[in-house]
């Protein structure tokens, strides 16, 4: 196998990348909730919410390819079945189907949760001058504080 000399270092390499897996379960498993609240919505705002999870499961979806691309790039292996995900994740998943609000509250939360996960491994990201995930962390920051923001409003 070649080595990898791209600039940053293997032990930095595999902490970006640890941190990268953890922000991969976090938003597969929001990606799979956010899934489910889709099919299973119901309720007065039914339409609106059935196409907004939509809209953002698809988001999600291709997010996690990206997330697991960088980590390839840093020559590392992207965690990739529901038991890894389930370790690495702080997001649970759901139990039984709830009501459309607790819905929305319980993805804000799990946007939330991304979005501290990317923060807490941006600072390793900066240190090692490995602009490509700073990049891609702050593409995530954005779309999921903007979406915490979007479905917060729903419950005002």
């Amino acid at each position: 196998m070649m080595e990898i000399n791209i600039g940053i270092d293997a032990k930095n390499r595999e902490q970006i990348g640890a941190g990268l897996g953890r922000v991969l379960a976090d938003t597969y498993t929001l990606y799979l909730k956010t899934h489910n609240f889709h099919w299973n919505v119901t309720g007065p705002m039914f339409q609106t919410l059935h196409l907004m999870f939509e809209t953002q499961y698809n988001e999600l979806a291709l997010a996690v390819d990206l997330v697991a691309e960088r980590i390839r790039a840093l020559g590392l292996p992207a965690p990739g079945t529901y038991k890894q995900f389930a370790a690495l994740a702080s997001i649970k998943e759901e139990d039984g189907i709830p009501k459309a609000t607790d819905m929305v509250k319980r993805l804000v939360e799990g946007h939330e949760t991304v979005a501290r996960t990317a923060r807490e491994i941006f600072p390793v990201a900066e240190k090692a001058n490995d602009q490509p995930t700073c990049d891609l962390l702050t593409q995530r920051l954005q779309l999921h504080e903007k979406t915490a923001w979007m479905l917060r409003s729903l419950l005002e």
